[in-house]
């Protein structure tokens, strides 16, 4: 294949991200301005209104879709590389992205200069499967790989089965491993470190991305790569309709009959996030498969604009968290709550309290406002780092 056709691969990529964050930022701006975000379940289907409720759920695409890109990406990054030298770098990287969300996104997630709470979220969980889809590169081919994630992927709720004593040490393995809708461990300081995010779930889906990345290799022939996306994406949409039907194995929740066909239909979309049950990485993964082939021919003024986000993914999410985090605490102090009530002990985060927000309308358009602002700094550092090989640029 040419090296345009691999360039239009790779900015394919970077749209559906680009166009992931954008909608993952709407998600955090509506936890930090959105006025019942502390106080009502936004996909309870008797109370969540049709936009509330598609709001948060819209956002559900971004984790999965992120997992699996990353990778995808992971096995392009090793195509000019040594097997010895990705391993390496997997790690590393996985590594530092563990100890960014320890150090900067828990201050970034809390304000919270003692650090009472250490947040592990999504990218502890991205760190964690980069480490181990590093080690299994050394090892295993990426159609390995790729079956490993599967297995994962289909497998682990079987766990759901499972059931052990309360806190003991295999319980909290396992929460933190596989089941764990949200943990929090007492540290030997007396603060908490909370695991968000569980790991091999995770981890299944980049490993599946990862072995998805042979259909981007140089030389696959581009017509049959769209092929076989759209094929998996729409088996995939079809499985999770099948099974979501059937309301047994795939997803803890069950779905239920509501008191209209709308809700119900709200109570059938509703799986569970935490952690990603099989249900949830079909209803998300389908679409963005079929995305992702669609979007391989198309280059306009909205794929551009989504390019320059997804092309600096790390970037973007670290500096859009911190300026909605600061925006949260100069509308808390400008809105008449004092110092102590905006920093109280009590709050999960800081300068964020429980009666605090807006409505839905104003969200969305700080949302539009915010990624609209990073627009420029992203293209910026999109363009510096295209031009600028340092070594360390690459765990940017």
């Amino acid at each position: 294949m040419t090296t345009a056709g691999t360039l239009q691969r790779i900015k394919s990529i970077d749209t559906v991200r680009g166009a992931i964050m954008v909608i993952m930022a709407l998600d955090h701006v509506r936890d930090y301005f959105h006025i019942t975000a502390f106080t009502a379940d936004p996909l309870d289907p008797q109370s969540a209104t049709a936009a509330l409720y598609f709001t948060r759920w819209i956002t559900h695409f971004c984790a999965p879709s992120f997992m699996m890109l990353s990778g995808i990406s992971a096995y392009l990054s090793g195509q000019n590389k040594t097997v010895a030298d990705t391993s390496t770098f997997l790690i590393k990287r996985g590594f530092w992205l563990i100890l960014v969300e320890i150090v900067f996104m828990t201050f970034g997630f809390s304000f919270d200069i003692t650090f009472k709470t250490i947040f592990l979220a999504v990218l502890w969980a991205l760190g964690c499967s980069m480490i181990l889809l590093g080690l299994l590169v050394r090892f295993v081919s990426p159609k390995t790989i790729l079956v490993i994630g599967c297995i994962l992927i289909f497998g682990h709720n079987f766990l759901d089965y499972v059931k052990v004593a309360e806190n003991s040490t295999l319980d909290v393995v396992l929460r933190i491993f596989f089941t764990g809708r949200g943990t929090f461990l007492p540290r030997g300081d007396g603060g908490t470190i909370g695991f968000l995010y569980v790991i091999l779930p995770w981890s299944g889906i980049m490993m599946a991305g990862y072995g998805l990345g042979t259909l981007y290799k140089k030389g696959f022939p581009q017509e049959n790569r769209r092929k076989r996306l759209l094929i998996s994406g729409f088996v995939i949409i079809l499985l999770f309709v099948v099974l979501r039907l059937i309301n047994g194995y795939g997803d803890p929740s069950h779905w239920t009959e509501q008191k209209t066909g709308f809700q119900t239909f709200l109570s059938f979309m509703n799986v569970s996030k935490y952690p990603p049950s099989l249900l949830f990485t079909f209803m998300t993964l389908g679409p963005v498969l079929i995305i992702l082939a669609l979007t391989e021919k198309v280059d306009n003024a909205l794929t551009r604009i989504c390019t320059v986000y997804g092309k600096v993914p790390f970037f973007y999410f670290m500096l859009h968290f911190y300026i909605i985090h600061i925006l949260t605490m100069i509308a808390v102090l400008s809105s008449g709550y004092t110092w102590e009530q905006a920093t109280d002990d009590k709050l999960f985060f800081k300068f964020r309290p429980i009666d605090f927000g807006y409505e839905l309308g104003t969200v969305y358009i700080i949302w539009i406002l915010i990624v609209a602002s990073l627009y420029v700094p992203c293209k910026w550092f999109g363009t510096y780092r295209a031009r600028h090989k340092a070594w360390w640029l690459s765990y940017l």
